[in-house]
């Protein structure tokens, strides 16, 4: 079995440029990164990183692809208004959970922070067993720190007042004994110590990987469920990527794909929040210019939105109003965000002295923090955590979605992905976007008040 680290990074300079040249123009996109990472466009070595941002037009002009700010993505979900009124997720804390984690994540938050005019915060860090000391000529500690820093930045620039843990594993996630294990005993030891109100996990493994699968036994994957079942008693909120590989997704390896729909965990398990992918269309002041499609290949990106039927999970109740969309099974996502990479977040690090700059970053890990942020900000406007979210986002979907803030994404373009036929956003819950995206504004107070009936 392999766990990938969900995201996938454009370095700046001399890489984005030699992106723009070559990936760009090719109908094939480059492999997503696995758990030995490599900076996400495959045979390019991270040399060099912008000095400082560059405006969208600027990275039209430049690199052919679009680029956004966290001022942009504030403008494009409605959340300064929230901001004025008080509402930036004081008092809640988002738990984010990464093998090794970065060494300069509060120095670069920090630099992150001053470059937009953001507060900065402090980053808890929770090492949890005994974290290796890091090392920068390591492609998977590296792969893991530029994970570490875009879910550390994008979910301070959404819910800027949150307090935010860092958990660092001390093992890469490879084979089921040795690196799930740890992070869901995390999650649970931090659970029930109270700490932490929205889980953040940028990482995924297909669901066929796990042992015993093909035999039709799914208790490989069942046993490691303990976490988020206290969560759900803890009324602690879980999120995860959906994944980067459309309907398809990584084999064993690490490095090809099943040539068939296939669905990854956790973001497949019930008791989590799945998080998909779009792309942003947007002007240099965050307003829209098109509305957002799906997150997918065929706009020469790398990568496209995880989604499709779970083959462990039978539909939860939560999900019988679009079972004519899910059939008997538990499908994925739920709701989506930013991620594409031609439509990327701008994130700062110097983990690495060889590149120390600005990367452009998407994936479903940059969809999934950003969300995190959003449910920070739902829990404050509750005055308490709104805990396991599914049965309040399905009922806001199917009873005046539009005035509860959930937007439909129906551009009618799909997440297929290596080959393998995706599913198209049309009118309504699909497998492409689950129930579309939102506007903060209206999507947060709704939220809150959804999870208080609840």
């Amino acid at each position: 079995m392999h766990i990938a680290r969900i995201g996938l990074g454009v370095a700046a300079a001399t890489s984005v440029a030699a992106l723009a040249v070559t990936a760009l123009g090719t109908a094939a996109p480059a492999a997503v990164p696995h758990t030995l990472a490599v900076p996400a466009v495959a045979g390019h070595t991270l040399v060099h990183s912008v000095s400082s941002p560059l405006t969208s037009e600027q990275c039209q002009a430049k690199w052919h692809i679009n680029c956004y700010n966290p001022l942009q993505y504030r403008k494009a979900y409605d959340l300064n208004a929230l901001y004025r009124q008080g509402v930036t997720g004081k008092g809640r804390t988002i738990v984010i959970v990464d093998s090794y984690g970065s060494p300069t994540v509060q120095h670069d938050l920090d630099v992150y922070s001053h470059q937009f005019g953001l507060p900065s915060t402090k980053v808890k860090v929770v090492k949890w067993g005994h974290v290796p000391a890091f090392d920068p000529k390591n492609s998977d500690m590296t792969g893991w720190a530029g994970e570490t820093t875009l879910d550390v930045e994008l979910a301070h620039a959404v819910a800027p007042a949150a307090k935010i843990v860092l958990v660092e594993t001390a093992v890469s996630e490879t084979e089921g004994t040795t690196g799930l294990p740890e992070m869901m005993d995390a999650e649970k030891h931090l659970i029930d110590h109270g700490v932490g109100d929205v889980i953040s996990q940028s990482f995924g493994a297909t669901e066929n990987t796990f042992p015993g699968f093909d035999h039709g036994n799914f208790s490989s994957i069942k046993n490691l469920r303990y976490a988020f079942q206290d969560a759900n008693r803890k009324k602690v909120t879980v999120l995860a990527a959906s994944g980067d590989g459309g309907a398809t997704d990584l084999k064993a390896d690490g490095k090809t794909y099943y040539k068939k729909r296939v669905n990854s965990w956790p973001s497949s398990d019930p008791l989590v929040t799945s998080i998909g992918g779009t792309e942003l269309h947007l002007n240099d002041a965050g307003d829209r210019v098109t509305p957002d499609s799906v997150y997918n290949a065929s706009q020469h990106d790398f990568g496209a939105g995880g989604g499709g039927q779970s083959h462990v999970f039978t539909r939860p109740s939560f999900q019988d109003g679009v079972k004519s969309v899910v059939g008997t099974r538990r499908g994925t996502p739920d709701i989506s965000m930013a991620a594409a990479v031609n439509g990327g977040a701008w994130i700062y690090s110097s983990y690495d002295p060889t590149a120390v700059g600005w990367d452009v970053t998407g994936g479903t890990s940059e969809a999934t923090p950003i969300f995190s942020g959003i449910v920070a900000l739902a829990d404050q406007a509750a005055g308490h955590r709104v805990g396991n979210i599914q049965k309040a986002l399905y009922s806001l979907y199917a009873h005046h979605a539009k005035a509860n803030g959930i937007v439909d994404v129906n551009d009618g373009t799909d997440n297929s992905y290596q080959g393998v036929t995706g599913y198209k956003a049309v009118n309504g819950y699909d497998l492409a976007t689950g129930v579309g995206t939102v506007d903060a504004l209206k999507f947060v107070p709704a939220l809150a008040r959804a999870s208080s009936r609840g």
